[in-house]
């Protein structure tokens, strides 16, 4: 029985510990299946090189498992990635996608930021055991009294959209996912975002597409 609430206890920390959720997603339902020949991965931020590490880190997780993608940042010009652009620039830039063999795009931004409070507590020993219910909850009251502390952390909100691009037909909306992400170590935040959305978009049938 002991044994049991421990895994029960490492899976709930377990769960607890991801740095980010799935909050809601929406599917196209015209079109229930979808596999593109090469995707263009676009992260908008105006750090260009976190951009450079969330899109090289998506294309590689992408290219594994056998999606041919590309980095914005390789595929533009930098002053594309710096410059505001129109309806008409982003008409010329879909046909200059289009001329390069791509059916798809990849676009993650960033919605938001909400300020957060958490009570942190430093969980004693699991093996720590008391001879009778007294001991045991005079410690534990002391415990909850002094290890309870506040913790300011930031949370993100951030949505990635997936559209076809197909000629002579405007820029698809296919699925659409809002992520949560916890502040918190940057690279593992990317590692953990990029495995949730390809998770997300591999029950979908959409990119990651199984024969």
């Amino acid at each position: 029985m002991k044994n049991s609430a421990l895994v029960i206890f490492v899976f709930l920390l377990m769960v607890s510990c991801r740095s980010t959720q799935l909050i809601s997603s929406w599917k196209s339902q015209e079109t229930p299946v979808y596999e593109a020949n090469k995707v263009l991965v676009i992260g908008l931020s105006d750090d260009l090189n976190n951009r450079r590490i969330y899109e090289g880190t998506l294309s590689t997780r992408l290219e594994s498992k056998g999606v041919i993608a590309v980095r914005s940042v390789d595929f533009f010009e930098s002053a594309f990635l710096q410059n505001e652009q129109s309806e008409e620039d982003l008409d010329a830039i879909e046909q200059q996608l289009l001329d390069a063999g791509f059916d798809a795009i990849l676009f993650t931004k960033i919605l938001g930021v909400t300020e957060k409070v958490t009570m942190v507590q430093s969980f004693r020993d699991i093996g720590e055991t008391f001879d009778d219910f007294a001991q045991d909850y005079m410690q534990s009251q002391k415990y909850y009294e002094t290890r309870s502390v506040p913790q300011q952390y930031k949370l993100y909100h951030t949505e990635t959209n997936l559209y076809c691009i197909c000629p002579g037909e405007a820029r698809e909306l296919l699925w659409s996912g809002k992520i949560d992400v916890v502040d918190g170590n940057f690279k593992r935040n990317i590692n953990d975002y990029v495995e949730l959305l390809l998770n997300a978009l591999e029950q979908e049938q959409l990119l990651l597409v199984e024969d």
